[in-house]
């Protein structure tokens, strides 16, 4: 028979926004032995985390609470704002996904920058929007650009990361307070902060969720080592996450999931390990693109974005690094496409990755 697929799934390509190091593991028939291309932790999982998560495996045939009640009283808590301004769902990727299918009509304009998150791109043409794309103003997103692109083309929605996915770099407060004061009145602004603990810098500007117009998203999957069992969080106007509720999968977070944020969000001297070990990596990989005469650009995620100069030289440098069983990934749009991202792994990962590296790029 002829499946009837709606005609908006009949059109959409067989993509997915990522191709998984264990798809690539398993068509070349071996393992990765630096697996720092998918933006992890290397660092593991908070310690009391670990513990409160192996005492919950008891009680797997319970039903997570639906309203991740604990979980969202202590984000509510930590970010001074009401319970009923947190939504908490299996990963920023399923807000996204939720926040697109809330705001945006099929047919409708969305605005992101092109050559960011993939994923809210996926969601888009899921729900069957117009995706408008502006460019990159170097390697940042353009915030005036896009606030633009949003006014001109009616669009309900645009999307910005700070830091930025895919390379690492981010816009001062005053910047991201700018915009926000200057999203048009039909507009809402999705904006991305799941690197947010990396910042070396307080880039985020004060949490007001009486502003309608913005949705602030933060996840457990980044700083702290929890990427497995999909956990994030928007924050924002009651009648925003009012809107979340009508549409979330009421079921969809685990309940080992929702005790090991709990605990993780408790255990701050964990993650400020972490997050200082991160910082350390960083310099260690700008360090070693400048004795290899590269630009590596600033970052304040798990990643740094090496240039190096042209998109057929960093697409190869990926191959090369695979074949000697270090996974990496690279940006996807130009200008970006002639980086390699780096992303910051253990000790050992990285005398592996700069070892190789250095060897590659005398002939790549």
């Amino acid at each position: 028979m002829q499946i009837p697929f709606t005609p908006l799934v009949a059109g959409l390509p067989s993509t997915t926004p990522f191709v998984g190091p264990e798809a690539i593991e398993r068509k070349r028939g071996r393992t990765f032995k630096a697996r720092i291309g998918a933006n992890e932790s290397a660092f593991g999982i908070s310690p009391r985390a670990l513990a409160a998560m192996q005492q919950a495996v008891t009680e797997s045939s319970w039903y997570a609470d639906p309203e991740s009640h604990e979980l969202r009283s202590a984000l509510a808590a930590k970010h001074g704002v009401a319970l009923d301004e947190i939504c908490v769902d299996a990963g920023v990727d399923s807000l996204l996904g939720l926040t697109v299918r809330m705001l945006m009509a099929p047919g409708k304009n969305v605005v992101t920058s092109l050559g960011a998150y993939p994923t809210f791109n996926y969601h888009v043409a899921g729900f069957g929007g117009n995706l408008v794309t502006v460019p990159y103003r170097g390697f940042h997103e353009d915030p005036q650009a896009l606030l633009d692109t949003a006014r001109s083309s009616k669009a309900p929605l645009v999307y910005l990361s700070n830091p930025d996915n895919p390379m690492g770099t981010w816009h001062p407060r005053e910047t991201i307070s700018q915009m926000i004061t200057e999203i048009p009145d039909h507009c809402v602004l999705a904006l991305d902060e799941a690197y947010i603990e990396f910042a070396e810098s307080d880039i985020a500007p004060p949490i007001d969720t009486q502003n309608p117009q913005v949705i602030r998203f933060r996840t457990f999957s980044k700083a702290y080592g929890m990427a497995g069992q999909r956990v994030g969080y928007a924050i924002a106007h009651r009648d925003l996450i009012a809107g979340f509720n009508k549409v979330r999968n009421h079921f969809g977070l685990n309940r080992i999931a929702q005790v090991g944020a709990l605990e993780s969000l408790r255990d701050t001297e964990f993650l400020a390990t972490v997050t200082a070990a991160v910082g350390r990596a960083r310099q260690q990989v700008m360090a070693l693109a400048e004795s290899l005469d590269l630009y590596a650009e600033p970052s304040y995620t798990n990643f740094v974005a090496v240039d190096l100069h042209s998109t057929e030289r960093a697409t190869a440098m990926i191959a090369a690094l695979a074949e000697r069983d270090i996974f990496m990934r690279m940006p996807g749009a130009t200008p970006l496409n002639r980086c390699i991202r780096v992303g910051l792994g253990n000790e050992q990962e990285f005398e592996w990755f700069s070892q190789e590296f250095r060897q590659l790029l005398q002939n790549v």
